[in-house]
């Protein structure tokens, strides 16, 4: 990734991440192609997805489900164009750095709220600081680690100071869901604002607005006629998202034509027989996302608030189940390949990935070993069976999720060395209930929110990381914050190798797959791979289809 130097600007200094976002494009399977559609505003597309929001305030959510409409309603003041890696000014007129702490954004003139309030740079500071305030373990203020306050000397300009210098991933952070500008009028500067007041009082600057809005049922969109941002007028005039309790229902209603496109989830199995329907395209993204299983340090087995705690017999549990698991099998069975196994912790978009854990645990070819499980355990002095109590979830990950941890189970059970607790949840009560120490093992994934190591590794670890399981390596965590203020591609990637070393040592989580975003649209709706090119489906990207109703 290139030096942000004092006065650059971001849209002329496309870093390694970014270049390696624009190059990787989609690949579509199946019948037909978004090639060549037409263009025109107004209309309106149907999206099905069996996903659920969580929240809408963007303080309040960092899940896949409420991101999908999130994305929709607010803006940044950075962002990428239809279909490209390149990061480049959105709300703001220009951005860059000011000084080796300072990041400078000015605002373009005549911002507007949907609701026809001015957005200033008072919206912007307030915006950060609320997030920061807040802290919500659901929310992803983790991500603005670096960020020590925001100045605004007038209407139109932001001063973002920095703990850090040389902050080589600030810029995408304000692209992310951190970045997300609110309106101070509406939106609490200390607690979670509520779903209803959101929509009642719309507060969007994104290129849609939400009329209808009934959770988890029906989310109806409409064009922001004052937004302002990259991405232009969107050309789609509504879009309603319809929710599925089941993807059975979500896939017929795609085969009638109730439903222009489906995302977030169908398994493997559906995607395979729709990639055979005339007049639907199955698109496949890289693979920009991970899947694990996550260890409370505090109530897994020789915890740290156990009546046995124990951390070397911990640390025993975590390395068995690590030489147990069988990724390959993972992904051939349940995803018939179109998950690759991880053996790291970062997937194959972002760059500087290194598998580690290929030989450090299982045979050392990828596959599982049990004696080295069981010697792991007996040197530690741990008696067998250890008994785990895992959590998965029914409704976020997709439906493969409980094929996947039912092989987990088989796989871990069959070493003779464990016996799993398996138990599922649905997303609204896991959300809440994973950061409340109520599961000793747990399932979780994390969507790059850019293409930076840094996205997978601040993000997740320490006292306020996603993850919230209590792992927080000081050593760690200082060696992470080098990874992002070092300037210079190379030396950036071996850092980034010994965080991930680290992490094999410790084994906080233990990665199974990297996933990918499967996407399945008829011939109504173009400009898909567009949508997809950042790893979130972006509707202001979609156009209309040759085919329109």
């Amino acid at each position: 990734m290139g030096t942000p130097g004092p006065g650059g600007r971001i849209g002329g200094r496309t870093g390694g991440a970014a270049a390696a976002l624009a190059a990787l494009g989609l690949l579509a399977a199946a019948c037909g192609s978004d090639a060549g559609a037409s263009g025109g505003s107004g209309g309106a597309v149907t999206v099905g997805t069996t996903d659920k929001v969580y929240a809408l305030d963007p303080a309040g959510s960092f899940d896949a489900g409420s991101g999908t409409v999130i994305t929709q309603v607010y803006a940044t003041l950075l962002d990428h164009p239809a279909g490209s890696g390149e990061l480049r000014p959105s709300l703001a007129a220009s951005a860059g750095f000011d000084g080796p702490k300072t990041y400078k954004a000015v605002l373009k003139p005549g911002l507007k709220f949907a609701n026809g309030n001015p957005l200033t740079s008072a919206d912007v500071k307030f915006s950060f600081d609320r997030q920061l305030k807040i802290g919500d373990a659901n929310g992803p203020s983790s991500l603005l680690y670096d960020l020590d306050r925001v100045e605004t000397p007038d209407d139109a300009t932001v001063l973002f100071h920095l703990k850090s210098a040389n902050d080589q991933v600030f810029p995408q952070v304000l692209a992310s869901a951190a970045g997300q500008v609110v309106d101070r009028r509406v939106f609490s500067a200390t607690a979670v604002t509520p779903d209803a007041t959101i929509v009642a009082k719309r507060p969007f600057a994104g290129p849609y607005t939400i009329g209808t809005y009934r959770a988890n049922q029906l989310v109806q969109f409409h064009a922001n006629p004052n937004y302002q941002g990259i991405l232009g007028k969107p050309s789609i005039a509504t879009v309603n998202v319809k929710y599925y309790a089941s993807e059975d229902n979500l896939k017929l209603d795609l085969q009638q034509g109730s439903v222009d496109l489906a995302s977030r989830t169908l398994s493997i199995a559906s995607l395979d027989s729709l990639a055979r329907k005339r007049g639907l395209t199955v698109y496949h993204g890289a693979a920009t996302g991970i899947q694990y299983i996550a260890f409370n340090f505090r109530t897994q087995p020789y915890g740290t608030a156990a009546k046995d705690a124990d951390p070397a017999k911990a640390l025993a549990v975590r390395r068995a189940v690590a030489h147990a698991v069988d990724r390959p099998a993972i992904a051939a069975q349940v995803y018939r390949n179109t998950y690759r196994p991880l053996y790291t912790f970062l997937p194959d978009a972002v760059p500087g990935g290194n598998p580690v854990l290929k030989a450090a645990y299982g045979d050392g070819n990828g596959g599982p070993d049990r004696a080295r499980a069981a010697a792991a355990l007996k040197d530690a002095g741990v008696a067998t069976p250890v008994t785990l109590r895992l959590q998965y979830n029914t409704d976020h990950y997709g439906a493969a999720s409980a094929d996947e941890f039912a092989l987990v189970k088989s796989q871990l059970e069959a070493t003779g060395l464990f016996r799993v607790d398996l138990q599922s949840t649905d997303w609204t009560q896991y959300a809440k209930q994973r950061v409340a120490d109520s599961y000793p093992l747990f399932q979780l994934g994390w969507y790059a929110d850019y293409l930076d190591a840094q996205d997978f590794f601040q993000p997740l670890y320490g006292d306020k990381g996603f993850i919230g399981n209590h792992y927080a390596d000081p050593a760690l965590l200082k060696l992470i914050d080098r990874q992002a203020t070092t300037p210079g591609d190379a030396p950036r990637a071996a850092l980034a190798l010994r965080v991930q070393r680290t992490l094999a040592d410790a084994l906080p989580i233990v990665p199974l797959v990297q996933s990918a975003t499967n996407v399945v649209a008829d011939a109504r709706v173009a400009g898909v791979r567009e949508a997809l090119a950042t790893g979130n489906l972006s509707f202001g990207a979609l156009r209309a289809g040759a085919a329109r109703r």
